[in-house]
This record gives structure tokens, sequence and C-alpha cells, in this order.
């Protein structure tokens, strides 16, 4: 029979692939979307993104405390079913409205699911095989975001971009099915839990209103004065949140968890990688797909390609060598082989071919695949194991925080580089192949400083790790037997 780990494994890595697919497979498709969908604007198209990564991002400290206190995998397996029955509503919207509505019943399912997966894994792998687990696991998150464009891509061209939703729902009830058959749980609920009402109500609140501040300003949909309103306003809430979260018996911010030098360090790389890579892909789709380019979803997602093969190829690998010998060198790798990608990305023209973009793709899929499981090992095995459902949380929260704010940050430089007329016809896909662009100059220089910013948050991201404080270096991880 196959051991009890391996079921774990099989199973949350189809859950992080399925909702990880569900993050950027829409993303190829919203020029289609916008087209075909009635009412749907370039707001409207926009927050189809945002309104998932927001709340997905929103409800994952939530969860992960919420799962500490009633059972890791009960909430798991009731996320497979919300998310299954958001993926059908979605097929069926028949607004712009309505689908921006049905993702956040699939980003309700994704929540719990992104939540409790890794504290599952670190539950039942023993500390020198967590690496590995935890690299496969993790590793499919930034797979399936890319598979996604690919999958997208495909089914758009083909059979229509209903479909990109309609295919989750046999898997999810197969998964939802097999999660409750084979997994059980290992950790012992608390006794007498109390939820953090005010921690959440803030931390929701003040993240929305900045994200709402940062691309309602961008869209031109407010006034630039609200907008800097908007994200000072969110700013202070998430300022207020952490001194919440100082004065609650059981916060859902265990702000405990950062006393420990490593977990908190681990943490702090996580966030500035997911601003560094977060509109990545999202760039990278309206560079292909928009003018002058006009490539097709299936084309553009084949472009793509030697980043999904990149991340396969290292995450694994570098998760298994880190039980070994290690996380350290294998993040200062993953750091640098990302900033190097990311700078060559400030060159691509205006009509790069396959070749020419292959290899910075490839560098920076691979330093993503090299830093991932490390980092994320060594951030879980920091945690004490009664809290590894909030320390999930927290990693998980602050990878998808990191990229919708990254998304958000992308808009305002779109926004300050190009015309905002030009910005919502590239998102509606309006301008037509032929037409005059004008703006292509500047909507490539707006590409070029992106990418910039995302080397420097790298780099920054870096300095600790080659200039560590005099402590004690994390040395490879003693067996012990799982509870």
């Amino acid at each position: 029979m196959v051991q009890y780990k391996w079921r774990v494994l099989s199973n949350t890595t189809v859950a992080t692939l399925m909702a990880s697919i569900d993050t950027n497979i829409v993303l190829i498709s919203l020029p289609t979307i916008g087209k075909e969908l009635p009412g749907t604007s370039a707001t409207l198209l926009l927050w189809i993104l945002l309104g998932y990564s927001l709340l997905t991002a929103v409800l994952l400290l939530t969860f992960g405390r919420l799962s500490d206190m009633f059972g890791r995998v009960r909430l798991y397996i009731l996320g497979f079913a919300i998310f299954t029955v958001g993926s059908l509503l979605c097929g069926f919207s028949q607004t712009g409205a309505e689908l921006v509505a049905f993702r956040l019943v699939q980003a309700v399912g994704a929540g719990f699911l992104f939540s409790n997966s890794a504290a599952i894994i670190t539950d039942a792998f023993p500390p020198n095989e967590r690496g590995r687990a935890l690299g496969i696991n993790q590793i499919s998150i930034v797979i399936g975001a890319v598979a996604g464009l690919v999958l997208g891509g495909v089914i758009t061209t083909t059979i229509g971009w209903r479909w990109i939703f309609f295919v989750n729902v046999p898997i999810g009830i197969l998964a939802t099915i097999r999660a409750r058959v084979d997994l059980h749980e290992l950790a012992k609920p608390e006794v007498r839990p109390k939820v953090d009402w005010a921690g959440n109500i803030v931390f929701a609140v003040g993240l929305t209103i900045l994200l709402l501040g940062i691309t309602l300003g961008g869209l031109g949909e407010i006034s630039d004065a609200a907008a800097i309103v908007a994200v000072i306003a969110g700013l202070a809430l998430l300022a207020v949140f952490v001194l919440v979260e100082t004065r609650v018996v059981q916060p859902m911010l265990d702000l405990t968890l950062f006393r420990d030098r490593t977990f908190a360090l681990s943490a702090t790389t996580m966030l500035m990688n997911a601003l560094a890579r977060g509109a990545f892909t999202f760039i990278l789709v309206f560079y292909l797909q928009g003018p002058p380019r006009y490539l097709s979803p299936l084309t553009a997602g084949l472009y793509l390609i030697p980043v999904s093969v990149s991340l396969a190829t290292w995450g694994p690998i570098s998760g298994y060598l880190s039980d070994k010998y290690g996380p350290r060198p294998f993040l200062i790798a993953g750091l640098l082989t990302s900033a190097v990608g990311f700078l060559w990305l400030t060159q691509i023209g205006p009509a790069d071919t396959f070749a020419q973009l292959a290899p910075p793709l490839i560098l920076v899929g691979s330093g993503f695949g090299l830093f991932a499981a490390p980092n994320r090992a060594q951030m879980m095995t920091a945690a004490p194991a009664a809290r590894r459902g909030v320390a999930s949380g927290i990693g998980t929260t602050f990878l998808n925080v990191g990229a919708t704010v990254s998304l958000g940050i992308a808009l305002l430089v779109l926004a300050t580089v190009v015309p905002r007329s030009a910005i919502e016809g590239i998102l509606l896909g309006t301008i037509m192949p032929g037409e005059p662009f004008p703006e292509g100059a500047a909507f490539l220089n707006a590409i070029h400083l992106i990418f910039l910013v995302s080397a420097i948050l790298i780099l920054v991201s870096l300095i600790p790790w080659i200039f560590p404080r005099r402590t004690r270096a994390p040395a490879p991880l003693p067996a012990e037997t799982p509870d």
C-alpha cells in the first residue's frame, strides 16, 4: 500500500495545482472574455483577476487559523468542494459582474486549499524530507500559474473560454472524494479556540482599500487625489492591523512566529519575491497578445512554456538537495538567477522571437524553482507543530498579497507611462492588427520599467542572505518520525 505521506503529497499537489492554474488560466482568455461576455468593462476585466487574488489573500490567514482550531483536513476537503461549485458557476456566467462574483466563490475554496496544503504536508513528512515534498507541492503553484496560460490558450482557441472553468468540475469532484477517503488529521485541534474578528476585519478592509485605490486610480475610474487617499488609508489600516494583533490573545497573525529570525527572514523574502514576480505573467501576456504582436492565445501560451519547464526541473531538485546540504546556497543561487533573468527582460524588443525570449524566461523560472522549495521548507520547519496552519497561511498570504499588489503596481506604472485610453484598448483587445498604435514605444518602455523594478526587489531580498548576521546557520534537517 502507498505510504500515507505520499497520498498526502499527491492529493495536496493536485489541489494546489488546480487552484493555481485558475489564478492565471483566465488571464490568457481576458481579451476573448472582454469581447464575448456582455457588460464587461476594462475595470471588471481586471477585477476578474484581482478579485480572486485579493479574496484569497484576505482569507488565507483566517483559514490557516481556523485549520489549527477545527482541523486542517476537514477544512481542506471543504475547500475542494467550494472551489468545484465556484468553477461550475463561473462557466455559466452571463455578464462580467456575474463572473467577478463567481470568481469570489472560487477564491473561498482556493483559500482553504492554499492555507492547509503546506501544513498537512509538514505534519505527514519528517523534517529531512520536507524540502523535497514541499518543493514538489509549492512548485506546483507556480507551474500551475504558468501552465494555466498554455491550457487557457488551447481551450479558448478550440472550444471556448467557458470551458476553462468547466474542466475543473470532474477533477474537483474526484479529488474531493479522494481527499475524504485518504486523508486524516495528524494535528490535535485547539481547545476552546477563539476567532480574531477584529484582526480579520481590519486586515480585509485595509488590503481591499489599498488595492481599490491602486487599480481604480490606474484605470482613471477615480481621481488621482481619491486614489492617493485610498492607498494611504489602506496602508494605515494594515499598520493598525499589526497593532491589533499584538493585543489579541489568539491573533489570526501570530506575530510571535516572527521572533524566530529564520521564519521572519524566509517570510520576508517570500513577500519580496511575490512583489517582484506577481505581474510577470500578466505583463508578458499583454506584451504577446497586444500591439504590435497580436499573437493568438494559444501561441502566447506556448511562448511561456520555458518558464514552466524550468520550474518543473529545478523545483524538486532544489528541494532534494537543500534537505541534504542546507537551504542557503540554493536560496542565493535562485535569487541571483531570477534577478539576471529580469534584467535581461528589460531589453526585450517589439518583435522578439521565441528563441530570443526563451533564455531570460528560463532564468526567471529556474531562479524561482531553486528558491521556492528550500525557503518554504525552512519557514515551515521553523514554526512549532501546533502553529503550522497559521505558518502555512502566513506564507501563502504573503505570496498572494505580494502577487496582487504587484499587479496593482504594474498597472500604476503602465498608467504613468501609457495613456489610459490605450491601456483600456490593450486590456479589452479592441486594438486591431493594422490599426495605428502610436503608444507602442511607451508601452514597451513601461514593460522594461516593470521588469527593472522586479530585478531590484529580488536583489534587495538577497542582501540578508549574502550578509547574514552571525547566528547559527540553518543546517541540514535531521530525520524524525512524523507524529
